[in-house]
């Protein structure tokens, strides 16, 4: 079974796979992220990072978790409604680092972690460096 074939059966998605970008995008629902995760570890993939995009007009934001496998890119776009999203820390310690800077500069809760002070200015609030304010 191809990677493409294990990560799509262990999610039991049907949705097929689009690739573009050199990666190979699946998208998933918030709520699957975290056997996205499992399923990239077990296959000894490398997380490599998150983006973070505020949408427009209020639409929530896109997250988009990247892996590496041998070499090749797998991409899983998120689309976030609110401001809330499952960590995988515990999974995934890589994710450290960006799950803070994303909450950091997004006001994105990653639920289930602690975090340490702000990184870039201490005693600013969440989501004061990246967030659209209302004109």
């Amino acid at each position: 079974m191809t990677p493409l074939e294990t990560i799509t059966a262990d999610l039991s998605i049907t949705t097929p796979w689009s690739s573009h970008g050199g990666v190979h995008w699946l998208a998933v629902d918030a709520s699957q992220i975290r056997r996205v995760a499992e399923t990239m570890n077990r296959l000894a993939a490398r997380f490599v990072t998150i983006t973070a995009t505020e949408l427009p007009a209020s639409e929530g934001f896109l997250l988009e978790y990247l892996w590496d496998l041998d070499g090749v890119l797998f991409g899983f776009p998120i689309h976030l409604a609110g401001t809330s999203l499952e960590s995988i820390f515990d999974i995934c310690p890589a994710v450290d680092w960006i799950e803070r800077e994303i909450h950091e500069g997004f006001a994105i809760d990653f639920s289930g972690r602690d975090y340490e002070p702000l990184l870039l200015r201490a005693g600013d609030k969440t989501g004061v460096n990246l967030r659209e304010v209302p004109a």
